[in-house]
């Protein structure tokens, strides 16, 4: 089973009591920094929003079911406190658990489902390359995302674009695609830049990065560039579990180069792992 098969497995078995990402991560057999990264590339959630989720979609289901004392449905599903569980409640359904235990069903409520362990998205890769990476400064315009916002990469690029060519201190022609500065939360920011010599004239509101020398490994996306995803997944999911490499707290990047065609999408995509031995 995958390190998020097991995450999910763990949280479903576990979900009332209480429950911290290095814990979820330990049973996933990966650290907390490759937790948080892998298991939001597969379910578009970060995993503490994946547990409240959970908790309360079966305090929900049992307040519909006449449940008489809420108290105690709040610490059945891991919460210390029925303040605490209301505000929770509240924010998650836009009503109070009085208001949905008196109106007896959850039909009209969005309630989080168990995820099924093996419903994740993967590829094939072949074997990555190792190279040392030299220190780049990149340049560009960053967006914070989730996993179920990056829909709007392919709009960032589209802004981005019409100023290659154009920016001070651009050295060649490659393209990044970085991911950097994620947090607990699923989110992540992702900067379309170049690298460059230096930032003494980047534009004020745009993302300047300072990417550290160090070991890469690099996979190959030979398809199309709508599916990069996949191959993310199955580089954190399926091969660095089992690859004696553990993930360097460093920022990953897409690499686009000459091949790359961007009209039409095709041509390959490099992928780019900042890793370390076990």
């Amino acid at each position: 089973m995958t390190p998020v098969g097991k995450a999910l497995w763990f949280i479903e078995s576990h979900f009332a009591h209480e429950l911290s990402l290095e814990e979820i991560a330990a049973v996933g057999g990966v650290s907390r920094y490759h937790m948080a990264h892998v298991f939001s590339l597969a379910t578009g959630l970060s995993v503490m929003r994946y547990v409240r989720g959970r908790r309360l979609a079966e305090a929900a289901r049992v307040l519909a079911h006449g449940a008489p004392d809420i108290l105690t449905v709040a610490l059945d599903v891991g919460y210390g406190s029925h303040e605490a569980f209301t505000r929770a409640f509240r924010e998650s359904f836009g009503l109070t658990p009085e208001q949905l235990r008196t109106s007896g069903t959850v039909d009209n409520i969005n309630l989080m489902e168990a995820m099924r362990m093996d419903d994740t998205p993967r590829t094939t890769v072949a074997p990555p390359r190792f190279e040392p990476l030299p220190t780049l400064f990149i340049a560009g315009l960053g967006e914070r995302c989730t996993n179920a916002s990056s829909a709007g990469i392919p709009a960032q690029w589209q802004r981005f674009v019409p100023h290659l060519g154009h920016i001070h201190g651009q050295k060649g022609h490659t393209t990044y695609g970085v991911l950097c500065n994620s947090d607990d939360e699923g989110n992540i920011e992702y900067v379309c830049g170049v690298e460059v010599t230096d930032f003494s004239d980047v534009p004020a509101h745009w993302s300047r990065l300072h990417i550290p020398a160090h070991q890469y490994a690099v996979f190959t996306h030979q398809e199309h560039v709508s599916t990069i995803r996949r191959t993310w997944f199955t580089m954190w999911n399926t091969w660095l579990p089992d690859s004696g490499y553990e993930a360097a707290e460093a920022p990953a990047f897409e690499r686009y180069d000459d091949t790359f065609d961007p009209t039409t999408g095709n041509g390959g995509v490099e992928l780019w792992l900042p890793v370390t031995k076990k």
